[in-house]
């Protein structure tokens, strides 16, 4: 069975040969996610042509994400925003990636500490300028990018639940809940909707996710999601393969129990 739900894995040191991308397409990988706060373009040329390679073997259609960078200061293992009084969410850095991610010919690209409209109407203006078309994911991230959901909905194509960085805004607590209004929100307006960050953050190191973790992706795409996205499980973690599979599982089995709820309704 394949899911409708996309499921999306960031492509890192550990995932990053032909091998292990063919077995991730095999078990329903939607789309590739390149995170440009890391490594070279000749990097990143590498594995955007891995992923090309293997879609033209295998038959399907691998979307790429470049992730930009966006205004962040490292504070250990964390990424923070630099602040508003820091300059534009676009940076010199993002405006250098984006060019060669237009080159490229990728399908999306992702604005990291999205705060209004006017942020994604700059990308999309810089995009068109480097003779682009590519859609618009807006990550959210920021309490401000939340209390303006509503105006980053009319401009934007997708938006991403970035729980990392938003967990950092708001209590912990507070989380699920404004996950599934932003969830709502997209599906009123019929905007694709991404759950990110640590959805199965164990399998970095362990072959199998925890059941509190199975839950969380299981509800998510109850919930309304329209995929949802490994980060470092499949960048850097010990079982990028394994990571994708559970995905996959958890998806035909919560597509499975919406069905039957549906039938019950009608």
């Amino acid at each position: 069975m394949q899911p409708k739900t996309k499921v999306i894995a960031t492509i890192g040191p550990t995932s990053s040969t032909k091998e292990v991308i063919l077995n991730l397409i095999k078990h329903n990988l939607s789309i590739a996610r390149l995170n440009f706060s890391w490594g070279t373009h000749d990097d990143h040329k590498k594995i955007i042509d891995t992923i090309k390679e293997a879609s033209i073997e295998t038959g399907n259609k691998i979307e790429i994400i470049q992730d930009l960078s966006g205004p962040r200061e490292q504070v250990g293992s964390e990424h923070h925003f630099g602040g508003e009084e820091k300059g534009e969410v676009i940076t010199e850095k993002d405006k250098y990636d984006l060019t060669f991610g237009v080159e490229q010919n990728l399908d999306y690209i992702a604005l990291s500490f999205v705060g209004c409209a006017n942020d994604i109407i700059e990308l999309r203006n810089l995009i068109k300028e480097n003779g682009g078309n590519q859609k618009i994911i807006a990550k959210i991230e920021r309490k401000i990018a939340f209390e303006n959901i509503d105006e980053i909905l009319e401009v934007t194509d997708a938006i991403m639940v970035a729980r990392g960085d938003l967990g950092n805004e708001y209590p912990l607590e507070e989380i699920p809940f404004i996950q599934h209004r932003i969830i709502e929100k997209c599906n009123k307006k019929g905007k694709m909707v991404i759950v990110a960050t640590q959805m199965m953050l164990s399998m970095v190191d362990n072959s199998h996710p925890t059941r509190a973790e199975v839950s969380d992706v299981a509800y998510a795409i109850i919930d309304g999601a329209n995929a949802v996205m490994l980060s470092e499980e499949s960048a850097k973690g010990k079982y990028p393969v394994e990571a994708v599979i559970m995905m996959e599982k958890i998806a035909i089995a919560s597509e499975k129990h919406l069905l039957i709820k549906d039938i019950d309704i009608i």
